[in-house]
């Protein structure tokens, strides 16, 4: 056999354009008035209902996507330590005074609820308010 030889086991399936007559009757297979209907319908851009969907009205503000630190009181932190004590984000998490943010144990801010204290505590890789800082 040779490639002059083959031959198709299936016939060409032909397509049909719609909307020209013929033997569809008048509409053609498009159905009755309305937009499909019309040559050349044109329908809204996929981006158009993504526009639609954004608020517009005055004082909305998009999320901020940086991470936050998580806020602690330093009031819970005397109750939770004893004096001496290394406190850092990682035996905040143990001691259950924080949670995981997206599986990371996230940064901590000691604020100033109750921060007059005759305790002493070392502090690593921890932020202060303005707050807890003033009463220190």
């Amino acid at each position: 056999m040779q490639l002059h030889q083959i031959k198709r086991i299936h016939k060409n399936k032909k397509e049909i354009r719609i909307g020209r007559g013929g033997k569809r009757g008048t509409f053609s297979g498009r159905g009755t008035k309305g937009q499909h209907a019309r040559s050349g319908a044109k329908f809204h851009p996929e981006e158009r209902t993504l526009i639609k969907r954004i608020p517009k009205l005055r004082g909305y503000k998009f999320k901020s996507y940086r991470n936050q630190p998580v806020a602690v009181n330093f009031g819970i932190v005397e109750k939770s330590f004893q004096e001496g004590d290394t406190i850092n984000p990682e035996v905040l998490y143990k001691k259950g005074l924080i949670g995981k943010v997206k599986g990371r144990i996230p940064a901590v801010k000691i604020l100033g609820g109750g921060a007059s204290t005759k305790k002493k505590f070392i502090f690593k890789d921890v932020s202060f308010s303005k707050a807890f800082l003033k009463h220190i």
